[in-house]
């Protein structure tokens, strides 16, 4: 009896669930991760119900390759999750971190089950909390929070294809952004003032397109992640000069200002050449391998693509990891953008840093996994994956 009392209980349950699916017995464990689901909704412990159900339908999906087989569970884990958003939404403190993993897995599943309806109808929803939050954190004067949670309205908005209310959030971001470049530089915080100023390109870019105001913004950027590189290397940090010259490199590119890109280039790789032997003879073999990414990186913002694509193997070597994929796809997607003046690719581009910068790394990849398969970047791809070893 109390061991029988122990499996109903939804945690062994799940666990139980988890043994016999790693050991091969699929089918028993969706049946007992179905019934720890249940069970965890019965006990009022929604996240992790909502989680199991969640995961039941993407198993069904993978193992079915039926959205309507895999639809019951991913309904039910939305409609949880939607529980959770509002219960969350009624806190005095809200985190905005769970209340972004809700929302997020929300719209995944209304994109997975192709509910293009559902999608338009709860991402308006969701873009009208965050813009009322942005407001709120606003009027309390905390801006980065503001920042935050207008970048996800934002977001929300335009996937609800609500261009006015785009618009309308980028003007709004654009003044924040532009508070927090001149706080910067008033304060000594280049670092900070040069993000910011990438950021208010990106916005400017919504409202004015790849026009001479979004390149004003992007070399303003470049410059002072330029000046904050030499900071760091009075101060003797080449770990944080190679990483500042990387940004200015390629805020200079999206500028097109190439021969400040190239120049910058050239001379980052020189110095990211001695940084990895240092490095190495240190026996630091991690970040001698974060460094030979951004040699990847520099090198294929100056045109070298198969030396880039050499020294992408050897970084992989050290360390393989989502982020890495994200990153050297998106320097490919940049340099592409530049030389071409694409608003379309400059759009994936921000897609795909507003979902690495939220670490969701899984989705950036699949976003720049798509944006290279256009015309001119699909060679690109190719030997990206050769570099993989996806492609033999």
């Amino acid at each position: 009896m109390i061991g029988s009392a122990r499996l109903e209980d939804p945690v062994s349950l799940e666990e139980l669930a988890i043994k016999k699916i790693n050991g091969g017995q699929v089918k028993e464990g969706l049946k007992l991760i179905l019934r720890a689901a249940k069970g965890y909704e019965e006990v009022g412990r929604i996240e992790d119900a909502a989680r199991l159900y969640k995961y039941l339908g993407y198993a069904v999906l993978e193992r079915t390759n039926s959205v309507e087989k895999a639809r019951p569970s991913l309904l039910k884990s939305a409609y949880l999750h939607l529980d959770l958003i509002d219960g969350e939404i009624s806190k005095l403190e809200i985190d905005i971190n769970a209340l972004d993993e809700y929302c997020f897995s929300v719209l995944e599943i209304f994109a997975i089950l192709n509910d293009h309806k559902s999608l338009e109808k709860y991402a308006e929803e969701f873009a009208r909390i965050y813009e009322d939050l942005g407001n709120s954190y606003r009027d309390n004067e905390d801006i980065d929070m503001a920042i935050q949670v207008y970048e996800s309205a934002h977001r929300y908005y335009k996937l609800a294809n609500n261009v006015e209310a785009c618009k309308k959030i980028a003007e709004t971001l654009i003044t924040l952004y532009g508070q927090v470049a001149e706080s910067g530089l008033e304060g000594g915080d280049i670092q900070n003032a040069a993000e910011a100023f990438y950021r208010l390109a990106s916005f400017t870019r919504v409202l004015f397109g790849y026009s001479i105001h979004f390149i004003e913004m992007m070399d303003t950027s470049a410059k002072n992640f330029e000046k904050a590189s030499k900071i760091a290397y009075s101060n003797g940090d080449l770990d944080d000069t190679t990483t500042l010259l990387v940004r200015a490199q390629y805020a200079y590119l999206l500028a097109r200002n190439f021969n400040r890109a190239k120049l910058i280039g050239l001379n980052t790789a020189r110095m990211l050449y001695q940084v990895i032997s240092a490095h190495r003879s240190e026996g630091d073999d991690e970040m001698a391998t974060e460094k030979l990414l951004e040699l990847t990186e520099v090198l294929i913002g100056v045109g070298k693509l198969d030396e880039a694509m050499e020294t992408y193997k050897s970084a992989l070597e050290g360390k393989s990891n989502i982020e890495f994929r994200v990153r050297v796809r998106l320097a490919a997607l940049k340099w592409f953008a530049a030389l071409n003046s694409r608003e379309d690719v400059l759009e994936d581009i921000e897609n795909i840093e507003y979902y690495a910068g939220r670490r969701k790394y899984l989705k950036a990849l699949e976003l720049a996994e798509n944006a290279m398969k256009r015309e001119g970047l699909i060679e690109t791809l190719e030997k990206i994956h050769a570099a993989e070893g996806v492609y033999r």
